[in-house]
């Protein structure tokens, strides 16, 4: 058994917030329903190229584990089966804008008072208060408004530059999971579900706890270090002969074993580098001697000077790179899962480890309006009422 086996979640979310608050719970073990429009489904589905098959590879990775069923939510037939999937519901996820739910009647009130148990988790893009709250919001947006791409590149000189994953849609989706669970325990007590809600301007300023720090310190906003620490020296990037390195030689014992490894036992005893303060009061000057002095080996080399010392180093990866690290394949962290028309689908894993409740992909991601049949089945629907819902465009079933 998963850690949340037997948790019932509709998830009327899209694209990539909502779905990875959803991709975790269902790789911790919830039974997770995916409700798509009928017209197209999740707009993931065209983010392509690149394709697999004929699917997109952004909705296959987004999606695998859950159920999927196509509805028209302009329908009264629509609306009929989402009303009964939500009264067995545990969790409902969405992150429509302020208002689109409540227009439909899907509103946390009127839920609740179906199913007092719900717990209804709204993601946005800057929450459901304040000034903003009507606005939408995407990932490109709250990291500008958030702060992070003034501190993200090379020099305060350089254009604003995004961090390159969506980092405030995957925080949000793990805050939203976070705050599923702890309503959830608390629902244990009350027996009452309650509204969790978190947006991506949210997820983005919590990446700001050092920079946020500092300037309540200071009073002056810090500017972008390229791949340098804000408040520790040395801890960042150095070019080697063939190619580049990370470091942390974050603390004054990592420093001394970094000053033998490069055999330079004249910087234990430089005044610019006797400790951290000094270290970064001059860090552009440590970084010129770091870089001259890491140029002149391997990055192999180096790696194994580094890992002998007990000091905190690692290649610089691309992404395959990545996904053929022995650790990374250690840690299950790409895997492949079973997709009805292509077969075998790579995937990444659950970095969440249990010791008695394992998780992990099961299944890989529905073709639109692939459990139709099978979810309303489950819901108290009889064959002649889902094939009217189908006849009346209440509903979408994909083809055996």
């Amino acid at each position: 058994m998963s850690a949340l086996a037997g948790l019932k979640v509709v998830d009327l979310s899209h694209i990539m917030a909502g779905p990875a608050c959803t991709l975790m719970l269902a790789d911790m073990g919830a039974e997770v329903i995916k409700v798509e429009k009928s017209a197209g489904g999740d707009d993931s589905r065209r983010m392509a190229p690149p394709l697999i098959g004929d699917e997109a590879a952004a909705f296959l990775m987004m999606n695998r584990n859950k159920r999927g069923i196509a509805l028209d939510l302009r329908t009264e037939g629509g609306k009929q089966v989402l009303r009964r999937l939500l009264a067995k519901a545990d969790v409902v996820v969405e992150n429509y804008r302020r208002g689109t739910l409540a227009k439909l009647g899907f509103d946390y009130e009127s839920l609740r008072r179906d199913n007092p148990g719900l717990i209804y988790c709204a993601i946005s893009g800057f929450g459901r208060s304040g000034p903003y709250a009507d606005r939408g919001g995407f990932d490109l947006i709250a990291q500008a408004m958030s702060g992070i791409m003034s501190i993200t590149g090379s020099s305060p000189e350089d254009p604003p530059v995004k961090c390159g994953p969506p980092l405030t849609d995957i925080t949000a989706g793990l805050l939203a999971t976070i705050g599923i669970l702890a309503a959830l325990r608390k629902r244990e007590e009350t027996g009452w579900g309650q509204m969790v809600e978190t947006s991506l301007l949210e997820a983005g300023i919590i990446q700001t706890y050092w920079q946020s720090a500092m300037t309540f310190a200071t009073g002056v906003a810090p500017g972008p270090l390229g791949s340098a620490h804000p408040l520790t020296a040395p801890y960042q990037a150095f070019p080697t002969s063939d190619g580049w390195i990370v470091v942390g030689g974050a603390n004054q014992s990592n420093w001394l074993r970094l000053v033998e490894v490069l055999e330079a036992p004249e910087f234990a005893k430089d005044p610019r580098f006797l400790d951290n303060e000094q270290r970064m009061a001059h860090r552009k000057e440590l970084e010129e001697e770091l870089n001259r002095r890491f140029r002149t080996r391997s990055c192999s080399d180096w790696l194994a000077c580094l890992e002998k010392a007990g000091l905190p180093a690692g290649p610089v990866y691309d992404i395959k790179q990545m996904h053929e690290d022995p650790q990374v394949l250690a840690r299950e962290m790409v895997v492949e899962v079973e997709h009805t028309k292509l077969g075998p689908v790579k995937t990444l894993g659950l970095p969440i480890k249990f010791s008695d409740t394992p998780g992990g992909p099961r299944r890989g991601a529905p073709l639109l309006g692939e459990h139709t049949h099978e979810i309303l089945r489950e819901h108290g629907f009889s064959a002649q009422e889902i094939e009217a819902l189908i006849e009346a465009g209440a509903v979408l079933a994909a083809e055996a």
